[in-house]
């Protein structure tokens, strides 16, 4: 294996979420977060599970890195590279589910902690220039921060591979590498930066590693796979709704071509379908289009129950 793809979420996590591996991510972290002098991270805790191989061809897995700091914030780093066109309301929800889920039953609530988002992302999805984007609750006039609790920052790599980008900027060396750099800017780079060089050696003891190699090509499958089938369902859904628009009227075609849409994706996905009548309940084109990339992120069929009925209820 020549060349690597360090987006592939299953190397990701090998590089990063591994005891190994600590060193690099307490440095792409610090880059990310900007802590103040005093304040950086020095050690984390890492809270992942073991991958499971069974999961690596589901195409809606998530290997995300999940860590604790010594003050007890929880950070979830993930990589996604399929535009779904939801990325925002994916993260609030994993964020909620992270946040939510630090307490047990009668727990207060002052032992919730800190809790942080950084979703690296293989498409643009904002408007600006910006590839950094940092998001906190605030007051809409005055700006004044509610707490430091919910923090959210979206990493977009192809705006760092576009621009003249700083090998002396943390953030902008740790982005690159992730944008698959080599040679001698690679080098470069991992001289200025410790980490960013310990990335390197763990990369490369992956590399030599037959079964290692074989995971992470079964996991580029799967992404691959995501990827074109998300391609093909949208256009699916957008070459029947102007059929049928022709011939019913425009609107009444593209709910019953999403409607299709969203019951193919889960037969194919499931092997069947026991919702479908209440699927077609959904008349609302906006609904179905957040249904429909809802259901890409659900694991098993009772997901998917779960969510068509928060759908009809709300």
């Amino acid at each position: 294996m020549e060349r690597i793809n360090r987006t592939n979420d299953y190397v990701f996590k090998r590089i990063f979420g591994s005891e190994e591996g600590k060193e690099a991510l307490v440095g792409f972290l610090n880059a990310v977060l900007k802590l103040p002098p005093g304040r950086e991270l020095t050690d984390l805790e890492l809270l992942d599970r073991e991958i499971d191989p069974e999961y690596l061809l589901d195409r809606a897995a998530r290997l995300d890195v999940l860590a604790k700091a010594a003050d007890g914030s929880l950070i979830n780093v993930e990589v996604q590279i399929a535009n779904r066109f939801d990325i925002d309301k994916r993260t609030l929800f994993y964020w909620a589910r992270l946040y939510g889920g630090q307490l047990r039953s009668g727990q207060p609530f002052s032992e919730l902690r800190r809790t942080i988002t950084v979703n690296i992302l293989g498409f643009d999805w904002f408007a600006d220039e910006r590839y950094h984007h940092v998001f906190r609750i605030r007051d809409v006039e005055t700006g004044e921060l509610l707490n430091d609790y919910l923090e959210i920052h979206f990493l977009e790599l192809n705006k760092v591979r576009k621009r003249q980008w700083n090998p002396d900027d943390p953030l902008e060396a740790w982005l690159m590498y992730l944008n698959n750099l080599e040679g001698e800017e690679l080098k470069m780079i991992a001289e200025k930066n410790p980490a960013i060089k310990k990335a390197l050696t763990v990369e490369e003891v992956f590399r030599k590693n037959e079964l290692e190699r074989r995971l992470y090509e079964l996991r580029e499958k799967a992404i691959r796979d995501e990827i074109s089938m998300v391609a093909a369902a949208k256009a699916e859904g957008r070459a029947e709704g102007k059929a049928e628009g022709r011939a019913e009227g425009r609107v009444e075609g593209m709910v019953e071509a999403k409607q299709d849409t969203i019951i193919r994706y889960l037969k194919k996905r499931f092997g069947g379908v026991t919702c479908e009548n209440k699927i077609r309940q959904v008349r609302n084109v906006e609904i179905l289009d957040r249904l429909f990339d809802s259901v890409l992120d659900a694991g098993t069929p009772e997901e998917v129950e779960e969510i068509i009925s928060h759908v009809l209820v709300h």
